[in-house]
């Protein structure tokens, strides 16, 4: 099999599978509990939490975990509706957003407020000039992806936040890192962001397992949940130590090699996009502006199709975000492609394990079985 859908899920590397294995057969001590035992499990929580934080460039007790990127992004929305709703009822996000922000926006619209969705150039990007006109002196959230996970954009996430925090210094300024981390280089210092998403299967680790960084900026924060105290008091209940200890030893493994991986990756995917350029009928979506993910339409053959000629040669590729089966997507629909272009198209995402090889069979399974059926 050749996996190109790392978007999606990636595989667990061998550092996190190692550590899941120990936590689940050694290590499995409460990490709340006072005896030795429970000890050494907090000590490897906190071990974890410093891998996530410095993958993040963050402070290690700013990184907090939760379940996964939903879960954070669900935390980073309603926290701050609860903390700041009395000041102001205006929201800022974009139309490019993952379900997990769009579904939590429009419960919010339903509770009266008023959210204002930027749109994107044709390239996917949305710009600091559309976030700078939309700015108001009731804005209380700003929350805008790094990297759209369809297209590849990268949003300029730093610049924004600067811009939030000086036109509206009460507002919260989030991303949504889930697709830009450790795949773009960034320090949650630098960027500026007073909430960050981030995801641990998206980087090699398990499912189940995520954070949400809060910026020393925000003095407090409302808890996503009440109970024991876990995680600062911020998300009670027994950490799942099996997970977070994957998630820290994927961030520990997959930051030892980030710019060569990352270097690879690009190479590869403009070869992709370099072959894909010489083929008439074969259309590329957007600015792929990370190294990981290419857009690809073939008008005249529907997506699933595409993707079944690809599975049959043992290629996995996805319709665009696994959390949105049987849409159009919005992204593409947003960006105003043609909608013969959008039915046609199908998301190719690299990976820290994608070879040359892999590359090559795409490619020729895409000239020799799928573009003969568009004419």
């Amino acid at each position: 099999m050749i996996y190109l859908d790392n978007s999606a899920t990636t595989k667990p590397c061998p550092e996190a599978v190692e550590a899941m294995a120990k936590a689940m057969t050694q290590d499995w001590g409460n990490p709340s509990a006072l005896y030795g035992f429970g000890i050494s499990s907090a000590r490897l929580l906190r071990t974890a939490r410093n891998q996530v934080a410095a993958a993040m460039g963050a402070e290690p007790d700013r990184v907090y975990f939760t379940s996964g990127g939903t879960e954070a992004d669900n935390w980073a929305v309603f926290g701050t509706v609860k903390k700041l709703g009395k000041r102001g009822k205006h929201i800022i996000t974009t139309v490019l957003e993952h379900p997990a922000i769009l579904q939590c926006m429009a419960a919010l619209e339903a509770q009266g407020y008023e959210v204002t969705y930027l749109t994107p150039d044709e390239t996917g990007t949305v710009t600091v000039d559309s976030l700078k006109a939309a700015l108001r002196k009731d804005t209380i959230l700003v929350s805008v992806m790094m990297v759209n996970n369809e297209v590849g954009s990268v949003m300029p996430i730093a610049q924004m936040a600067k811009l939030t925090h000086r036109v509206c210094p009460d507002a919260i300024f989030h991303t949504d890192a889930v697709q830009g981390f450790l795949k773009v280089p960034f320090t949650a210092k630098a960027l500026g962001a007073d909430l960050i998403t981030v995801s641990s299967h998206k980087v090699h680790g398990p499912k189940g397992a995520g954070a949400l960084y809060i910026s020393p900026r925000l003095k407090s924060f409302p808890p996503l949940i009440l109970g024991g105290g876990q995680e600062g008091g911020y998300r009670s209940g027994t950490e799942a130590t099996p997970a977070v200890f994957g998630f820290g030893a994927a961030c520990a493994a997959v930051s030892a090699t980030f710019r060569q991986d990352t270097g690879r990756e690009r190479q590869l995917l403009e070869l992709l996009a370099q072959e894909l350029s010489t083929m008439e009928g074969v259309v590329i979506n957007g600015c792929h502006a990370a190294p990981h993910i290419l857009n690809i339409g073939i008008p005249g053959v529907p997506t699933q199709n595409s993707i079944n000629l690809l599975q049959d040669a043992g290629i996995c590729v996805s319709a665009g975000s696994a959390c949105a089966k049987g849409h159009r997507s919005h992204v593409l629909t947003a960006m105003k492609i043609a909608p013969e272009i959008i039915d046609g198209s199908f998301r190719v995402s690299l990976c820290r394990d994608t070879t040359e090889s892999d590359i090559r069979l795409l490619v020729k399974v895409i000239r020799e079985d799928i573009l003969p059926r568009a004419r």
